[in-house]
């Protein structure tokens, strides 16, 4: 094997840091449905249905909503573990792969991702060095150098490689196996992590020890996290930005301060209301939202909401909302028609003014 493709160097910051690492544009994914025998019309689902955002530069972009909203089907896009039916993506200022620009194996370096499930994310037969060691190796690494570097990796995550190295995944608990998947990611030394639910099998205490692992690898390293979960008070603590996804689309992004604090969107308003209070005044009384989310299969036409909405009125059947801007503060966006005055919806510009 020729050792001398494989390089540690940092990738040379192509862009500057005023630009975005990550710009996706007008992402979708549906998915075939296997129908009758006789039926002439194929149906899809669909899971991702034009998602445009972007992640600054060493920030958090913090991804929520309910189960089937897209979140992991859209990281997973990102990610290229599948391909998209269509939509750009823009990493560092380059496209990647078929839009031309940055190949697809130097833009996997660069992009890492850390699943759920620690356990069904290792291989049973490697050893956690052998784990670490097996991706580096893979792109022309010694393996001498992948593993020392394995070593140093598990170290920096907290786990001595005298007790751990030689150790199988079935011999380690949930945090302990998460922090390995951790430092596997780490081993190419990317720019983007995307972390899917990462935390979310972990009890509290070992949660908020990994959670603080990733904000000091992300300091030291320099890193952009895309960070998926359900739950909103780990966005809130890690997110620099907060992306909310609803049946396919996103209805809502901004600063996490401005999300929490003055949610422009209803279903955002209802996830935060539905987040537990240990303040009894603050409690929530009464359902957030009624109702189930429609079919994916065959979504709404207009906005997506509206059936769930206590606002919705003819014209959110008519017209599907666009994200915009909110008055003074251009980062903040949401797609409702309560927001844009010149939607014709009668309660919009009171609710802008309010």
């Amino acid at each position: 094997m020729n050792t001398s493709s494989y390089s540690q160097a940092p990738v040379q910051d192509r862009g500057g840091p005023a630009q975005p690492l990550l710009i996706v544009r007008n992402l979708k994914k549906h998915f075939a449905v296997r129908g009758q025998a006789l039926e002439k019309t194929r149906k899809y689902v669909h899971a991702v249905d034009g998602v445009s955002f972007s992640v600054p530069k060493g920030k958090t972009l913090g991804i929520v909503g309910e189960s089937g909203c897209g979140k992991s089907t859209t990281a997973r896009l990102i990610a290229r573990l599948m391909p998209a039916d269509s939509g750009s993506m823009v990493f560092d200022g380059e496209g990647v792969d078929e839009f031309g620009g940055i190949r697809l194996k130097e833009f996997r370096r660069n992009l890492q991702m850390v699943f759920q499930d620690s356990f069904a994310s290792l291989n049973p037969r490697l050893t956690i060095a052998e784990t670490i060691a097996y991706g580096p190796c893979v792109h022309g690494m010694p393996k001498a150098a992948a593993m020392q570097q394995a070593h140093a990796l598990l170290a920096r995550v907290g786990l001595e490689p005298a007790q751990f190295a030689s150790r199988y995944p079935h011999e380690l608990s949930g945090g302990q196996r998460q922090r390995v998947n951790i430092a596997r990611a780490l081993a190419f030394d990317p720019r983007l992590v995307i972390l899917d639910e990462a935390v979310a099998a972990l009890d509290k205490s070992v949660q908020a020890q990994v959670l603080n692992l990733l904000q000091e690898l992300k300091a030291e390293r320099q890193l952009t996290y895309l960070f998926i979960s359900h739950d909103l008070h780990v966005v809130h603590y890690i997110s620099d930005y907060v992306m909310v996804m609803y049946l396919g689309q996103v209805v809502e992004t901004g600063p996490v301060e401005r999300i929490y604090g003055q949610a422009a969107h209803p279903y955002t308003r209802a996830l935060l209301s539905a987040v537990p209070s240990m303040d009894p005044e603050r409690r929530t009384q009464a359902s957030p939202l009624a109702g189930d989310p429609p079919n994916p299969i065959n979504p709404p036409g207009g906005c997506r909401f509206r059936d769930r909405c206590p606002h919705a009125d003819p014209v959110c059947a008519s017209h599907a909302p666009i994200l915009l801007g909110l008055p003074g503060e251009p980062a903040h966006q949401a797609a409702c028609h309560l927001n844009d005055p010149a939607s014709g919806h009668p309660a919009a510009l009171s609710e802008v003014q309010s």
